[in-house]
């Protein structure tokens, strides 16, 4: 599998210098979900966009499916220059830019509307441009819905009821923290494996938006789905500093362009896929659970004041946004 994945680097590179010896320039954008996603179908909007603006100077090649490895395996290939571009949940990038951590803050924003007059203004546009020291700049965010938790064997109403249940989380200490503060044990481990981890009993749940419990297949072993709605972490579209740095001005207006629109598109084909997934999940035997949030809010509040002591700094930020 390691061979694998450095023969593709290989190979990216040896096309992508090929390419650039063109008049045509093809950017190459790797991500990891499925071509069913709307996330994806916001990047093939980008896609279409892009070409039209340039009149077909500049082309995208996606690479869905992991293809290229995960979303930190694609991070690293935008930073060395392998790839153009990619997409990457907030939550892995918190990892480079600490200002995404405050994107993952259980019920930072009071509803849709609040997050998006955040995310595309100056706040979220700041948040964007600070991963270009780490090659990394952001183009815009996509709708990634909100994440609510699915187990097994045990309904969760209340907070209360995550007491001793072992919910999987993404490798991100907010999620973790989050978790454990409601009184479950959070459980970091790789999407991948999680459809076998749920079946086995080895966790007894995990959190995520309805679309993605979809595609998952976690639907099939998971009884209850309770639409707590703790976070909101959007999807990052990057393009490599590396990429950029060669693009003429009037190229680089053409990718935010069309990296802007194709965002305002994805929210609707969100929408679409939400509205279909919670369908699907109601005919499929799910029991739905609409809990009381403010229970769930409350509980949580220590994550936030635990995050401001380790990050001091991040404090303004969060009052920013609070106050949007």
């Amino acid at each position: 599998m390691r061979f694998k994945f450095f023969l593709l680097i290989i190979m990216c590179v040896s096309v992508i210098s090929c390419e650039k010896s063109r008049d045509t320039k093809v950017l190459y954008l790797a991500h990891t979900l499925p071509q069913t996603h709307p996330v994806h179908k916001g990047i093939l909007e980008f896609q279409r966009l892009l070409e039209s603006k340039s009149n077909g100077k500049l082309k995208v090649k996606i690479f869905p499916d992991g293809q290229l490895g995960s979303e930190r395996e694609s991070l690293e290939l935008l930073q060395i220059g392998s790839v153009a571009a990619t997409k990457v949940s907030a939550s892995i990038l918190s990892n480079f830019v600490p200002e995404y951590n405050v994107l993952g803050i259980p019920y930072l924003f009071k509803d849709r509307e609040h997050q998006f007059s955040v995310l595309e203004g100056p706040i979220g546009k700041s948040i964007l441009e600070k991963g270009s020291k780490f090659w990394l700049r952001g183009l815009c965010y996509y709708d990634a819905g909100s994440r609510s938790f699915y187990t097994s064997t045990k309904a969760i109403r209340t907070p209360g009821d995550l007491k001793g249940l072992k919910i999987r989380v993404q490798n991100n200490q907010m999620a973790i923290n989050m978790v454990n503060s409601m009184g479950g044990a959070a459980t970091p481990m790789a999407y991948g494996e999680l459809y076998a981890a749920i079946q086995q009993g080895v966790v007894d749940g995990a959190e995520n938006n309805p679309p993605s419990f979809v595609s998952s297949n976690h639907y099939e072993i998971s009884k209850y789905y309770t639409l707590d709605e703790h976070s909101s972490v959007p999807d990052v579209l990057l393009i490599g500093t590396k990429y950029w740095n060669k693009l003429s001005k009037e190229e680089r207006v053409w990718v935010q362009e069309a990296a802007d629109e194709s965002a305002q598109a994805q929210k609707e084909y969100w929408r679409e896929s939400v509205n279909e997934s919670m369908k699907l999940i109601k005919e499929r035997g799910v029991e739905v659970i609409i809990p009381e949030k403010s229970l769930f809010a409350e509980e949580s509040k220590n994550v936030v004041v635990e995050f401001i002591k380790e990050f001091p700094e991040m404090a303004p930020l969060v009052n920013e946004i609070k106050n949007n």
